[in-house]
């Protein structure tokens, strides 16, 4: 199970990274005069799609790791790849203060509790309708989409982070529950590959418009722990996921400062970012 580990740590930083080189070509467009919205500008920067290809490959390195290890280990290290960017970030040039150095440190201790509590194995078979109901969790998920669209209060700014996470933590569930057919092809057919896919665009697409609405450090937040404690939770009572005898305090403890130490990372990350002087377009120099 060794394995699982590897692919665990890969996923983590491919996420990371590639939410590096995302930004990298978001800022290429921004500094050309262009809006992040601008897709045409977007297809005209390899880094960014770079960026996405990353994490597409951080998404199958998580698929495989998942396969092997329960989701509570799982989820919060991809919650805490965002520590990952942050050093990156900062080996790049832009400073992280000492509390930010600090929750990741804080992160980093609470996921060594985790890897060493989890007991490694395979996820319990998912009875068919199961599959099926998670396959239609876009359906109410994306009605807040028309709430948000009538309200723009802090409310609507919440259920978007909300329903993000709950979306992640399915696509979560169902890479836990998959079975890969000896014919790859039979893929097509498996409720569970459809539900990552249609789940992961629709929680892409809230966290995004909910990034709009609010401040990224609260947006983060809830996204983290809403996915981060629902598969855990479903996991550890449905999935089958276990805890090694005698390290459920050490678990528990584990969990807390994991998903903690992301949200931090988050927030110290994201006031460095908004001190940082935007690129200067193109063509406004004198």
């Amino acid at each position: 199970m060794a394995l699982g580990y590897v692919f665990a740590v890969l996923a983590t930083l491919a996420s990371g990274s590639g939410s590096i080189l995302e930004s990298m070509g978001v800022r290429r467009v921004a500094a050309q005069g262009g809006s992040s919205r601008d897709l045409i500008a977007l297809w005209r920067q390899w880094l960014y799609f770079l960026g996405l290809g990353v994490n597409l490959l951080g998404f199958a390195f998580a698929s495989a790791a998942l396969h092997r290890l329960p989701l509570f280990l799982v989820q919060s290290m991809l919650a805490f790849s965002v520590g990952v960017t942050a050093m990156i970030s900062s080996f790049m040039g832009s400073r992280l203060r000492a509390r930010g150095w600090g929750a990741l440190v804080v992160g980093a201790t609470g996921l060594v509790l985790l890897g060493v509590s989890a007991e490694p194995g395979p996820a319990q078979a998912l009875a068919p309708q199961w599959r099926w109901i998670l396959l239609a969790i876009p359906v109410p998920v994306a009605a807040i989409v028309f709430y948000a669209r009538r309200h723009h209060h802090v409310g609507a700014t919440v259920a978007l982070a909300f329903g993000s996470g709950v979306s992640y933590s399915v696509v979560g569930i169902s890479a836990r529950t998959l079975h890969v057919p000896d014919a790859v092809w039979r893929l097509v057919l498996e409720p569970a590959a459809w539900s990552i896919v249609l789940n992961g665009l629709t929680a892409a697409a809230l966290f995004a418009m909910a990034l709009q609405k609010g401040g990224p450090t609260g947006v983060t937040a809830i996204m983290f722990t809403t996915n981060t404690a629902l598969s855990s939770f479903v996991g550890l009572v449905y999935l089958g996921d276990n805890v090694r005898d005698g390290y459920v305090t050490a678990a528990t403890t584990g969990f807390v400062l994991a998903i903690a130490g992301a949200i931090a990372v988050a927030h110290y990350s994201a006031n460095t970012r908004h001190k940082e002087p935007l690129p200067e377009p193109v063509g406004t120099r004198v």
